[in-house]
């Protein structure tokens, strides 16, 4: 038994040494990689930050709207009070 594990000892640590190897030599491929995706934008993230844009300024459009209706609606209170 253990004349066969000392047997298949160094086919087991040749694919790691080999795995290994290969890992060293695509990191730098792979950190190139990461690094582009980190400074480009892609078409969708693009259409996506603009529509995330847009929505904020509608949200901003939409609270002034609101409140220039709430302060027309108290002038017009104020103008009837002075009436009367």
């Amino acid at each position: 038994m253990r004349v066969a594990i000392v047997a298949l000892l160094p086919l087991a640590l040749g694919g790691c040494i080999a795995r290994t190897a290969v890992d060293i030599v695509t990191l730098p491929v792979k950190a190139v990689g990461a690094g582009v995706d980190a400074v480009t934008t892609s078409q969708s993230e693009a259409d996506e930050k603009r529509g995330r844009e847009i929505r904020k300024q509608e949200e901003r459009e939409g609270r002034e709207a609101r409140k220039r209706e709430k302060e027309a609606r108290k002038r017009a209170r104020e103008d009837d009070d002075d009436r009367y």
